[in-house]
C-alpha cells in the first residue's frame, strides 16, 4: 500500500501498563505507513481501542466507545473520508467473534500476539477484502516481527520482556486471553534497552503478565537481566512489573540488596489475607508466606517500599476472611495499592462459584479497605519530609518554573528549578507531602 499523505491515528488505551506498551509498539509498527498520532479521534483515519478484560465492565465500556466511534466513522464517510476501526487488547481476544457480530463498524480485530500484523491487515482492509481477525497466540512472531526502532516520548519507557500467564488465579482471564508464559530472548530485550537509552531514556519499567517469572531458557531469570540492563551506559533506573510472589526469587531479592540501579519499590500483589480466599483463588501462596516474603525483601532491602492489589468480595469470602485481608494491610503498609470489588469474568472458574457475595457488602468491604490502605500510603509519604531524595526529572511541573519527576518509590516531585534538569536524577529536599505527590526543594549533590 503506497503511503500519499499523513494519516491520524488515534489509540486509546484500556487498563494495564502491558497495553500502554503494546499501544506504543502498534504506533511504532504504523508510522512506516504514514501514521502519525493524535489525541482526537474524531476525523481520524485509523482508530484502535486497545482492550482490557481485567477490570468490571470492561466489554461494556467497549461497546459503548464503539457505539460513539461508529457515529464519527459515519461523519467522515458523509465529509468522503473513510476511518478505519480496530479492537486490538484482551477483550480482542477473548470476544473477537462477538465483536465482529455486534459491531459492523468494526473493521479489524486483533488479539495481543497478533498486532504485528496490523499493516497487512489494513493493506487488506484497504482492498475491501481478506481477514477482519487475527487473534492467535504467537508471541515469538509478533517480538520478531516488531520493528527495531522505537520512539520513545520522553525519558521513562516501558518494555515488555515476559507475557502470558500459566497460574490460573480462578479469578483472571490473562491465560485464556494472553496464553502460556513467554519470555523474550534477553539479547533482543538487550538491543532494544540500549536503543532506548540511546535515545535519551533514562528510566526502564521491564513489563510482564508475570514478569518475575521471566527465564532466558538457559537457567537465567529476571535477577540475570536486570545485573544485564544495569550495565547499558545512561540507563539510571529499572523497575519491573507485575509481579507474583510465587516467583519471587532469592536471586531476585538479592538484586535488589546489589543492583543500584534497581529502585527500591516493588508490586507484590496479594489479593486477600485468607488463607480459605487464596487457596479458592489458586494464588499458590498463604498469608503467612507471602508475610515472610515481605520480611526477606525488607531485610535484604531496609528501604523498600511496597504496593499491592486486593479484591475483596470474592466468592465465599466471610467476615473473618475479610478482617484477615485487613490485618495483612496493616501489617505490611503498603507505601500505595490497588483494590477492587470482586467481579466475574466470563468463562473464569469463580464466576460460577457458589456463595457470591451481595454487592453492597462488596462495597462497604472496599470502602473500609480503602481507608486502611489510604491512611499507610499517607504515613508513608509523610516519612519522606526532610528526607533528601535522587528525583528523576521527566518534564516542567504544572507551575511556571516547576520541574516534575519522580522518587526511587514512585511517587510525583515537583520543586522549583531548571528545565536543562530534565533528564537529570538530582538531589531534592522533601518539604510537603500530599496524598499522592510530593513537594521539594533541590539541594546540594
Amino acid at each position: 500500500m503506497s503511503v500519499t499523505a499523513p494519516r491520524r491515528l488515534y489509540i486509546k488505551t484500556y487498563g494495564c501498563q502491558m497495553n500502554v506498551y503494546d499501544s506504543e509498539r502498534m504506533a511504532d509498527v504504523l508510522r512506516p505507513l504514514g501514521y502519525g498520532l493524535t489525541d482526537e479521534a474524531e476525523g481520524a483515519d485509523l482508530v484502535v481501542l486497545n482492550t482490557c478484560h481485567i477490570r468490571e465492565k470492561a466489554t461494556e465500556k467497549v461497546y459503548s466507545e464503539l457505539g460513539q466511534i461508529r457515529r464519527m466513522k459515519e461523519r467522515k464517510a458523509a465529509a468522503g473520508g473513510a476511518m478505519l476501526v480496530a479492537v486490538a487488547g484482551c477483550v480482542a481476544q477473548a470476544e473477537g467473534e462477538e465483536i465482529i457480530a455486534r459491531a459492523p463498524s468494526v473493521d479489524l480485530v486483533v488479539g495481543p500476539q497478533s498486532y504485528h500484523r496490523l499493516p497487512e491487515l489494513i493493506a487488506r482492509a484497504h482492498r475491501v477484502a481478506g481477514e477482519r481477525l487475527a487473534a492467535d497466540f504467537t508471541p515469538e512472531a509478533k517480538f520478531d516481527a516488531l520493528p527495531a526502532e522505537r520512539a520513545p516520548s520522553g525519558v521513562t519507557a516501558f518494555l515488555t520482556v515476559q507475557e502470558g500467564c500459566d497460574k490460573f488465579c480462578t479469578f483472571c482471564v490473562v491465560p485464556y486471553t494472553r496464553g502460556p508464559e513467554f519470555s523474550r530472548p534477553p539479547a533482543a530485550i538487550e538491543a532494544e534497552a540500549r536503543a532506548l537509552a540511546d535515545n535519551g531514556v533514562r528510566e526502564l519499567t521491564l513489563l510482564g503478565q508475570n514478569v518475575n517469572a521471566y527465564g532466558d531458557g538457559e537457567g537465567g531469570g529476571l535477577a540475570a537481566l536486570i545485573r544485564r540492563l544495569a550495565k547499558i551506559p545512561g540507563l539510571a533506573r529499572i523497575r519491573y512489573t507485575t509481579s507474583h510472589p510465587r516467583d519471587m526469587t532469592d536471586d531476585l531479592i538479592g538484586a535488589h540488596a546489589e543492583v543500584e540501579a534497581l529502585m527500591p519499590y516493588l508490586h507484590l500483589p496479594v489479593q486477600a489475607g485468607s488463607d480459605r480466599v487464596l487457596k479458592a483463588m489458586n494464588r499458590g501462596h498463604t498469608a503467612d508466606a507471602y508475610l515472610r516474603l515481605v520480611g526477606k525483601l525488607r531485610a535484604a532491602r531496609p528501604d523498600i517500599a511496597l504496593s499491592g492489589d486486593f479484591i475483596v468480595g470474592f466468592p465465599g469470602e466471610r467476615d473473618a476472611d475479610f478482617e484477615a485481608t485487613l490485618q495483612l494491610a496493616r501489617e505490611v503498609r503498603y507505601a500505595s495499592a490497588f483494590s477492587f470489588k470482586y467481579s466475574r469474568r466470563p468463562g473464569t472458574p469463580a464466576a460460577a462459584m457458589a456463595g457470591q457475595v451481595a454487592d453492597e457488602v462488596k462495597a462497604e468491604r472496599l470502602a473500609r479497605l480503602q481507608a486502611v490502605l489510604e491512611e499507610s500510603q499517607a504515613e508513608f509519604n509523610a516519612a519522606q519530609l526532610g528526607r533528601v531524595l535522587p528525583v528523576l526529572f521527566a518534564g516542567p511541573g504544572r507551575k511556571a518554573g516547576q520541574i516534575a519527576g519522580r522518587s526511587p518509590y514512585l511517587q510525583a516531585v515537583h520543586c522549583d528549578g531548571p528545565m536543562e534538569l530534565i533528564g537529570q536524577v538530582a538531589p531534592v529536599r522533601i518539604v510537603s507531602a500530599g496524598r499522592v505527590s510530593l513537594a521539594g526543594a533541590l539541594a546540594s549533590a
